[in-house]
């Protein structure tokens, strides 16, 4: 992907893409193509210290000045609560991914290339330049702005106290008496070392979300490079927590470089957007130091690992991509985890309990173990490890555990309080609970529905009984009497002892697209019509109907506006996977679906130039033009865009 100075025409225009590289620990650098950090996320180097949590802000920026005898030009580009301070971007003339992010500065006779990338398995960010001097002989100026607190916080000067020590080939800089010690260092020139502060750094993103938008970052001096009249010189400028590293860039980027190829080539897909979202689902598969295993971050700048997206996300970013190591590795550390049936909501820190308050995570184990079956039958790992589970699960559903998740004595699944809410539409502010859907909620349902039959199926392959065959027949009847809204032609989305909640929101959309599903085609391609009427825009399905007095249509403002909005309108790109999926399906697979589906997901090339470069953003607004917001990249709509268009699309999928 290229841009070209369009983008950047003004200020404005040049923050609205962002750029991410990730290390496969959690660890991140990330900011806006133009330069300039307009969240308190934003960093060249996030260190992850608990892989893949406790990250923290280490590296802010590195500002670049290059000095000749006749002028000084400034490539930095900074804004401060006095407004643009620093306008180094007009000097941009390109960006590249490739598949690094790569800018191209030009000013009178001199071209200077940045590349930003992180060492795979590493704290470690790497920034190679590569600049052609002009005629006169000239210093290139490198200032670091460091910081050292949880990238959820901000600070000010005199918050933290910062000591440094020279070492080789640059500096060490750490917090007194905090642990571990930042290495900055440069393959050339000398580092200057003073004690000095960049003040009042001004967060555009975070005051739109009603936060602390101002910080002070720490100076530890500078570093300069020398260069000859019309010299072309390599520097390599690395921060890291490692205590052992290499000053050679350029062998660095070709190890990352051909560590993704390989995951492309892996894959095997010829498509541009299937190789484009191959490479982003990597970002996602990380190592969790507590469990000694793989896990999925849900989301980039601030999301942990959790149990629903997770196995949401797993087929699409583990098994379309053929990483099926990785794949078992994540269901063998969600299955170690099962607790009454249940699968962990979240991991927290290293040494504390999971979070285990979610009716779905362990419906949807079914579906990820379902779908590793399907493309490795690997049936010796689901025998011994993946159906012991999923029976232990289904015994304490029916039986009844925690969070009031059990079965009713009419086959449904019911769970949660009126306080307690258990779905992915889980938003709540302090003691307002956004979108309550306690009760029977219908993809819970489906998915429960779906969890019956896969055991079933798995029980006949391993010879053992099934003994929830009048249970599965009760339940089928049950949910097409209580779900089905013969008038409006759709699902109820929750039953319970409020009534029957006719709010149109795409939930039912899961429980046509899941293999195993109780809703005939026709009644499928009614719901779906009526999806497609009022939730469907562009990248994802709408919350909520426009149509509903409680629509939001903007996702902007403080916590309490966000929040208020998050399933009440937003549109979710994740969810544009079941519902391509479901249109397959119902239409029997025909040639005409296909085409459809294709339509449906062709958007997506040109959202990978937006918000997140490369990535699938979180949401969007309800309202037109359904303008990215939320996480710049998203595990489950990478995971869902790529599994669709790859199974629905290109048509490359497994049978079981």
């Amino acid at each position: 992907m290229r841009f070209g100075k369009g983008e950047w025409r003004n200020f404005e225009r040049g923050i609205e893409k962002e750029w991410l590289v990730t290390n496969g620990l959690g660890g991140y650098a990330s900011s806006t193509i133009i330069g300039v950090n307009t969240r308190k996320y934003h960093g060249l180097l996030v260190a992850s210290l608990s892989p893949p949590v406790q990250r923290n802000l280490l590296l802010a920026k590195l500002d670049e000045r290059l000095e000749t005898p006749q002028r000084t030009y400034n490539l930095a580009t900074n804004h401060t609560g006095g407004g643009v301070t620093e306008f180094g971007f007009v000097h941009l003339q390109q960006v590249l991914f490739n598949p690094f992010p790569t800018f191209v500065f030009s000013f009178g006779d001199i071209t200077l290339q940045k590349q930003i990338f992180m060492i795979y398995g590493e704290n470690s960010t790497v920034i190679l330049y590569r600049v052609i001097n002009g005629a006169e002989p000239a210093v290139l100026r490198l200032t670091p702005l460091v910081n050292c607190r949880d990238f959820h916080w901000t600070v000010r000067r005199g918050q933290l106290n910062f000591c440094r020590e020279n070492i080789p080939y640059g500096v060490a800089v750490k917090v007194v008496p905090r642990n571990p010690a930042l290495r900055l260092v440069c393959s050339e020139g000398k580092f200057h070392g003073r004690d000095d502060w960049f003040y009042d750094m001004f967060y555009v993103e975070e005051q739109r979300r009603g936060l602390d938008a101002r910080e002070d970052h720490f100076i530890p001096g500078d570093f300069t490079i020398s260069l000859e009249p019309r010299e072309t010189k390599t520097i390599t400028f690395i921060a890291t927590l490692e205590e052992v590293f290499t000053l050679d860039g350029r062998a660095l980027l070709e190890v990352e470089i051909r560590r993704l190829q390989e995951l492309v080539k892996r894959a095997g897909y010829r498509s541009v957007l299937a190789r484009q979202l191959v490479q982003a689902a990597d970002s996602f598969i990380v190592y969790r130091q507590s469990t000694g295993a793989k896990s999925i971050i849900a989301g980039y700048h601030w999301f942990n690992d959790w149990g629903r997206d997770t196995m949401i996300a797993l087929p699409g970013l583990t098994l379309v991509t053929r990483r099926y190591d990785d794949a078992r590795d994540i269901l063998l550390t969600y299955a170690r985890y099962c607790k009454d049936g249940l699968l962990p909501n979240m991991f927290t820190d290293a040494g504390r309990e999971p979070l285990y308050n979610t009716v779905d995570a362990s419906l949807w184990f079914f579906w990820a173990a379902w779908k590793y079956l399907q493309y490795t039958r690997d049936h010796t790992f689901g025998r011994e490890v993946i159906y012991p589970v999923l029976k232990e699960i289904v015994y304490h559903y029916i039986k009844g555990t925690h969070f009031n998740i059990k079965v009713d004595e009419d086959g449904l699944l019911a769970a949660g309080s009126p306080e307690l809410q258990l779905t992915w539409m889980d938003a709540r502010v302090d003691h307002w609970v956004v979108t309550p859907r306690h009760g029977k909620a219908v993809e819970i349902n489906a998915l429960w529905y779906n969890a019956l039959c896969v055991l079933r199926e798995l029980a006949v392959r391993y010879g053992d009984a099934f003994s929830y065959q009048d249970l599965l027949e009760k339940h089928r009847e049950s949910f097409l009497r209580e779900f089905w809204f013969e008038e409006s032609g759709y699902l109820y989305d929750v039953v319970g002892e409020q009534g029957k909640d006719a709010s149109l929101r795409p939930n039912q959309v899961i429980a046509l697209s899941l293999p195993f599903t109780v809703v005939d085609a026709g009644r499928g391609r009614r719901v779906l019509t009526r999806v497609w009427q009022e939730l469907y825009a562009t990248y994802g399905l709408r919350s909520l109907s426009p149509g509903d007095p409680r629509y939001r249509g903007v996702y902007s403002g403080d916590r309490w506006q966000r929040d208020g909005a998050y399933h009440q309108g937003t549109v979710w790109s994740w969810l544009i996977g079941p519902f391509v999926t479901a249109w397959r399906q119902v239409h029997h697979y025909s040639p005409a679906s296909r085409l459809q589906a294709a339509r449906f997901l062709a958007p997506f090339q040109d959202q990978l130039r937006d918000h997140g470069v490369g990535y699938i953003s979180e949401i969007f607004d309800g309202n037109e033009p359904v303008v990215p917001r939320g996480c710049i990249a998203q595990a489950w709509g990478v995971a869902e865009v790529l599994r669709a268009y790859v199974e629905d699309v290109l048509e490359i999928r497994p049978q079981f």
